[in-house]
């Protein structure tokens, strides 16, 4: 917190990047996150430590519960009844495992894009508000 007070910048502009960057935090494009938040505070004159700070909210901490949370979060809104899929252990392969979990791709696109844009909006009340206090 004591970092994103002594960002040299307006609130709404601070609260903006970390916002745009938890939204990149959370989106479903892994492997990128990074790079991206990047490039999009570049491109839309963002502060770049400030996105980062969003996009960091998803690490290797907090990955699998927030991307479990998107999926069932996906799950329930595509109304699919089991999520667990059927896996033939008898003769498991990577190649496999990853053909039975292709009908979780859809839903887990569609949470996690959700489950973005709601944490982004939180966050950047949250970001601004602690800033306009933190700075008064």
């Amino acid at each position: 917190m004591r970092q994103l007070l002594a960002v040299k910048d307006s609130p709404r502009r601070i609260a903006a990047s970390f916002a745009v960057g938890v939204f990149i935090g959370m989106s479903p494009l892994l492997g990128i996150h990074t790079i991206l938040g990047i490039a999009i505070a570049w491109q839309f004159r963002l502060n770049k430590f400030v996105t980062l700070l969003g996009v960091y909210v998803t690490n290797p901490w907090t990955i699998v519960p927030i991307y479990t949370f998107g999926t069932w979060v996906g799950v329930r809104l595509m109304g699919i009844d089991s999520i667990v899929p059927s896996i033939d252990w008898s003769s498991i392969t990577f190649l496999g495992i990853l053909g039975s979990l292709r009908p979780l791709v859809l839903p887990f696109v569609i949470g996690s894009t959700l489950i973005g844009l709601v944490s982004a909006l939180i966050g950047y009340f949250l970001v601004y508000f602690a800033v306009k206090s933190g700075r008064a």
